[in-house]
C-alpha cells in the first residue's frame, strides 16, 4: 500500500480479512508467500519483531485488559519502547488530545467504558507504540453511528499527521469514505483492487457488499445511474451528522431508505429500498 494513505480491506464474513491482519502482525504464521514492509522481509517474524518494524495491530473486539485503568491500557502499547519517559508521556498526552474522553476517564477500568470509548482506547494503545502503519480490524463493530463518525474523524486527523492506516471494515460505505485505496477479498484471494472511488462505482461491489442494485440497470455489468452527492445540510435531516448521502439521476429511487430524502436537489432523492 502507498505510504501515508488509508487503505481498506472489505469482504464478506469468512473471506479472510481478520486472518490477513493476524498474519501481517505475526499472530498467524504464513504457509507460503512473502511479506515486505519498508524494505524488510517480515514473513514468519515474531509479533515483537513486527511491532518493532513499525506495524501496530488494533484487533477485532478491541481486546482491552479488564481490571486495568484506561491509562495503564494505553501505556501497555509502549512496552517495547526504549526512549525517554518524557517521550512516552508526550505521546500519552497526544492520545488524550485526540480522544479527550479518555483523559477524563484515565483512572477508570477500561472494561467499563462504552463500546466507542473502548475502541478509542484500543486505537490509542496502538498509537503509543509510534507505528509507521496502524492496522485496525473492525472499526465500527457493534458501535453506534455517532461513535463511528467520531472515530472516522480521528482516523482522518491521524492520517493527516503522516501515519499510514490499513482498515478492515464490514461497513463498506464507511471504508470507502475513509480510504484512498481498497482491496476486495473473497475466500482468501484478492478479487478487486484499486482506488476506493472506482471500487465504489463497480456494479459487482455495489450489488454484493452495498446491497444496492438500481432498478434501471439492465445488465449486471452496466453502469448504475446514480452519483455521490455532498452531505445534507437541511435542518431536520434524519440522517446522522456528517453522513454521506446519495442522489439518483433517474426518475425514481434506487437507494436504501437510511439515506437522506430531504436534501434540496433538482434530482429526486432516493428514499425507498432498492
Amino acid at each position: 500500500m502507498p505510504a501515508g494513505q488509508i487503505a481498506c480491506v472489505v469482504g464478506s464474513n469468512g473471506a479472510g480479512k481478520t486472518t490477513l491482519l493476524r498474519t501481517l502482525s505475526g499472530m498467524v504464521k504464513p504457509r507460503a508467500g512473502q511479506m515486505r514492509f519498508a524494505g524488510q522481509a517480515l514473513a514468519g517474524a515474531s509479533c515483537e519483531a513486527i511491532l518493532r518494524a513499525g506495524i501496530a495491530h488494533v484487533p477485532e473486539g478491541r481486546r482491552l485488559f479488564r481490571g486495568m485503568s484506561v491509562r495503564d491500557n494505553l501505556l501497555i502499547g509502549a512496552y517495547l519502547r526504549t526512549d525517554l519517559k518524557s517521550e512516552v508521556q508526550h505521546d500519552l498526552e497526544r492520545v488524550f488530545s485526540l480522544f479527550p474522553i479518555l483523559k477524563d476517564r484515565h483512572k477508570q477500568d477500561a472494561s467499563t467504558l462504552s463500546g466507542g470509548e473502548q475502541q478509542m482506547c484500543a486505537i490509542g494503545r496502538g498509537l503509543m507504540s509510534r507505528p509507521t502503519l496502524l492496522m485496525i480490524d473492525g472499526l465500527s463493530l457493534d458501535l453506534a453511528p455517532r461513535a463511528v463518525e467520531k472515530l472516522s474523524q480521528a482516523l482522518l486527523e491521524i492520517n493527516r499527521q503522516g501515519l499510514s492506516i490499513l482498515l478492515v471494515e464490514q461497513d463498506v460505505f464507511t471504508a470507502f469514505e475513509l480510504a484512498q485505496t481498497g482491496v476486495v477479498i473473497e475466500i482468501g484471494r484478492v478479487a478487486l483492487a484499486g482506488p476506493s472511488s472506482q471500487l465504489a462505482d463497480d456494479p459487482r461491489v455495489r450489488s454484493a457488499y452495498m446491497g444496492v442494485r438500481c432498478r434501471h440497470q439492465t445488465s449486471p455489468h452496466a453502469p448504475m445511474p446514480w452519483r455521490r452527492s455532498p452531505p445534507c445540510g437541511r435542518s431536520g435531516c434524519p440522517s446522522r451528522p456528517q453522513a454521506r448521502h446519495w442522489a439518483c439521476r433517474s426518475t425514481s429511487c434506487c437507494r436504501p431508505a437510511r439515506h437522506c430524502a430531504m436534501r434540496a436537489s433538482p434530482q429526486p432523492c432516493c428514499a425507498r429500498p432498492s
